[in-house]
């Protein structure tokens, strides 16, 4: 029986671009997405359902984790990708904005991984993977809301990784860099008040540098053979990063103390203090 494989976030991006990549290595994949109606290239192919699954919706989640057991019996691998980036001043931040960063990027992440675990633990075996991002492990400013959420996903997927074990559930964590998405388009929440005049000059300095890191960024299809490979390499490799820049920074970013890191990060984007 071929394996089948549940997406969230399928729309555009990773999660489509790993739904495509999936599906030609012959796997069953339920592509998940808020909008299942708008999607006019997944539903063509053969073994794909898509249907329809928003995150900070309980229902949503049961019925679409429901739909493809009846369809496909079983449901291999969890990919939790759906997630955005709210970005700006947290002063300027309504509360509103800042819970459904939180309810998106990991109270979602939770209940879909919820979920589907009763299945996985039935059939004693299946895999979790986890989009995190670099930003689960180093800051940029202004991320204080989405840097909070990725640090939330990385340590609540290493402990999980320790939970499920037993239960020959493997979890992985994959750290992508800077990915050609939608990121900056719909997947990028930016709110700032030109009022708060003494944020203004880190505002205009990060956009620039966030214009400058997307246009070197990695095409979605690195990420999606990344995740190929953490699910299929057999191994209880915890942390996967995807893209030059990623495994650069990382490797920067173990290496050095928080001052002279988080110091080279100023020095770049010009954010220095002159005392």
């Amino acid at each position: 029986m071929n394996k089948a494989i549940l997406i969230t976030g399928a729309s555009s991006g990773i999660g489509k671009a790993t739904a495509k990549y999936f599906q030609e290595k012959g796997w069953n994949v339920i592509a998940t997405m808020r909008t299942p109606e708008k999607e006019t290239e997944l539903n063509r192919l053969d073994n794909v359902l898509v249907t329809r699954l928003d995150v900070t919706d309980s229902d949503s989640i049961k019925s679409a984790v429901t739909k493809g057991i009846e369809r496909f019996g079983q449901i291999d691998v969890l990919l939790n990708n759906a997630g955005y980036g709210a970005y700006g001043p947290l002063e300027a931040f309504p509360m509103e904005n800042i819970r459904r960063q939180f309810d998106t990027n990991v109270i979602g992440l939770l209940e879909t991984t919820k979920a589907v675990l009763p299945y996985m633990r039935k059939q004693k075996s299946g895999t979790i993977v986890n989009v995190s991002s670099i930003g689960g492990k180093m800051t940029f400013p202004l991320g204080t809301l989405y840097h909070g959420t990725k640090f939330a996903v990385e340590g609540l997927s290493e402990a999980l990784h320790f939970e499920l074990e037993p239960l020959d559930i493997k979890v992985k964590i994959v750290e992508p860099g800077a990915i050609a998405t939608d990121f900056g388009g719909r997947s990028f929440d930016f709110i700032n008040d030109e009022s708060l005049a003494e944020y203004q000059d880190t505002v205009n300095t990060l956009m620039s540098a966030f214009e400058a890191t997307l246009s070197q960024a990695s095409p979605a299809s690195i990420v999606a053979e990344v995740i190929w490979n953490a699910v299929t390499d057999d191994t209880d490799t915890l942390r996967y990063t995807a893209g030059d820049d990623a495994k650069e920074l990382m490797a920067n970013r173990e290496a050095l103390d928080d001052e002279t890191f988080i110091g080279g990060l100023k020095k770049q984007f010009g954010l220095a203090r002159h005392h």
